[in-house]
């Protein structure tokens, strides 16, 4: 099996450089997380110094960090929201198989409302029903000690990380050589083209709205030079 076929990506566009780069810096991230952690006491002794959900945010932030799902926002907020609606449904609803199921959900219609949509989200909420009795000692300082904490740790790594690496962090689409509006003026795309395209096809997609037009006004522009070319 080639090196090529075995990294074969899941991902568009995704290359094996920036991929092993995300290796380095997951690796990087979590263990300087904990070691910034461990310099903040935490009052509670059976609390984990760094929550596992931090290790999905991670694969987030540093192997995708394109996606509307990665930003700072989404990490710190996402998963902050998320842990104080699973600690209000362990205190408010006895049965733990309900309470499991409430504070997932309550945690996707919280981070949709709060525009901060993050998967390891529904893990912190999880962990506040599902966690050890310090968790549950703890109440809602859990969802600032250690999740929080831990969040913006690996936020604050990550913008370090990816600015050193040439990476945009927070992501801002990358203007082409042709600016956008030319593209799509060349193309013959327009921003309501696509907004029906995605209308027509009612799902959701891990790409922003700006990423995704100017994704496809490129893609426009090459077929058109190459129909160009064939003509001549």
């Amino acid at each position: 099996m080639t090196t090529e076929r075995l990294f074969r990506p899941i991902l568009a566009g995704a290359r094996l450089m920036p991929r092993l780069l995300a290796v380095i810096g997951a690796t990087a991230g979590i263990g300087l997380t904990i070691v910034l952690c461990l310099q903040f006491p935490i009052a509670y002794a059976d609390l984990p110094i760094i929550v596992a959900p931090i290790g999905a945010s991670a694969v987030l932030v540093f192997a995708v960090p394109t996606s509307p799902l990665a930003q700072p926002w989404s990490v710190v907020g996402g998963n902050i929201l998320s842990a104080l609606v699973g600690v209000a449904a362990a205190r408010w609803i006895p049965p733990m198989a309900l309470a499991a199921g409430v504070a997932v959900g309550g945690a996707i219609l919280v981070m949709s409302l709060c525009r901060c949509l993050h998967p390891p989200g529904g893990a912190a909420a999880l962990t506040a029903v599902l966690g050890s009795q310090g968790i549950h000692d703890a109440g809602y300082a859990f969802a600032f000690a250690p999740v929080g904490l831990n969040s913006i740790a690996l936020v604050s790594l990550a913008m370090f990380f990816h600015r050193m690496t040439g990476h945009s962090y927070p992501h801002h689409p990358a203007a082409p050589a042709i600016q956008s509006a030319q593209v799509r003026e060349a193309s013959g795309l327009h921003s309501e083209d696509i907004d029906k395209a995605l209308e027509d096809m009612d799902e959701s997609f891990d790409i922003s709205r700006d990423d995704l037009a100017m994704l496809l006004s490129q893609a426009e522009l090459h077929a058109l030079a190459r129909r160009t070319a064939g003509q001549k």
